[in-house]
């Protein structure tokens, strides 16, 4: 059995219909939101979004306790545009179910909010806005400051180039896919520097390996392959030297030390082989052993048994 005390309040009530209270498809937060806008006092402008802050109902619940109210017919939103050209939302919130018919009727009545009274006095432009009145005749009295003098700066090198460093130059794209997009604008100073390195006495085609050994190797795009021709002419190198040596002169040895110690066998190999000689012998202990410890003759039919293995062989076969 079930015992319910109720007193009835002498102030700050409301009276609700049982319909809402009661309703089966409306959860306790759509109910507690409604009754609470229900409870408020006319006039009271309190959103729905800001009655769930106030009552600690979060966002997800919220949006399906509004989503409830909207499907019953409690609660009817419209977007209106005030004279302003602002938009604004209207809500009602009804205390029985209304259709949209009834709803639209309802808001119709309702005044727009007016917009905002402008400041008192007549609107004025910026005093930095418009052009000056008159067009002046003379010279402005703040005239721009003078340019500081040049000084003068030590003659360099002309800059033009020789036909030959041009036409070296207007070769580079065939020489590589990677230098076929070439920019314009650099062409002349390419030939500048190409036309350092002749003067330096290297030839065309000296120039021409330089630059293919400069480029990547594993097939790497070149984004910018004027940049990269820049830096690979920007340091002339000095020519070398390849006139022949004078008849007698001995050759300058430029192995390393470890290596210049080595000598290589005469002996029967089927790859070079280097050996540390102790006196002036010219094969290796190995072929030397190999020709001082000649083979046995064999019979036909046998084997050849080096020396010190005869005695074994005899033990295991029971020769």
């Amino acid at each position: 059995m079930i015992y319910r005390h109720h007193i009835a309040p002498p102030r700050a009530f409301s009276q609700f219909s049982h319909d809402i209270i009661r309703h089966p498809r409306l959860s306790s937060d759509a109910v507690r939101l409604l009754t609470w806008q229900l409870s408020l006092p006319d006039g009271t402008r309190e959103s729905l979004s800001r009655t769930a802050e106030r009552a600690n109902i979060g966002g997800s619940a919220f949006t399906r306790a509004k989503r409830q109210l909207k499907d019953e017919g409690f609660v009817h939103e419209r977007r209106v545009q005030g004279p302003d050209g602002l938009w604004s939302t209207q809500q009602l919130i009804a205390s029985t179910p209304l259709n949209a018919a009834e709803a639209a009727k309802l808001l119709s009545s309702q005044v727009v909010p007016s917009p905002l009274v402008p400041t008192v006095g007549e609107p004025t432009t910026r005093p930095t806005d418009g052009h000056p009145y008159e067009d002046p005749r003379g010279n402005t009295p703040h005239r721009p400051p003078e340019p500081p003098e040049r000084t003068a700066e030590p003659a360099s090198a002309p800059t033009s180039a020789s036909d030959e460093a041009r036409a070296l130059v207007a070769a580079f794209p065939s020489l590589s896919l990677a230098l076929r997009h070439i920019p314009r604008a650099i062409y002349a100073e390419l030939a500048g520097l190409a036309d350092r390195w002749l003067a330096a006495g290297h030839s065309p085609a000296a120039v021409r390996t330089h630059i293919l050994r400069g480029l990547p190797d594993d097939g790497a795009p070149v984004h910018r392959p004027g940049g990269l021709l820049r830096y690979l002419l920007r340091h002339v190198p000095p020519v070398p030297d390849h006139r022949p040596a004078a008849p007698g002169a001995r050759a300058v040895a430029t192995t390393s030390t470890r290596l210049s110690a080595l000598r290589e066998c005469e002996g029967d190999h089927v790859q070079a082989t280097l050996f540390r000689p102790v006196g002036d012998e010219s094969r290796c202990t190995r072929c030397t052993s190999r020709t001082e410890t000649p083979s046995a003759p064999t019979e036909p039919g046998r084997l050849a048994v080096p020396p010190g293995q005869r005695g074994r062989l005899a033990t295991i076969f029971g020769a």
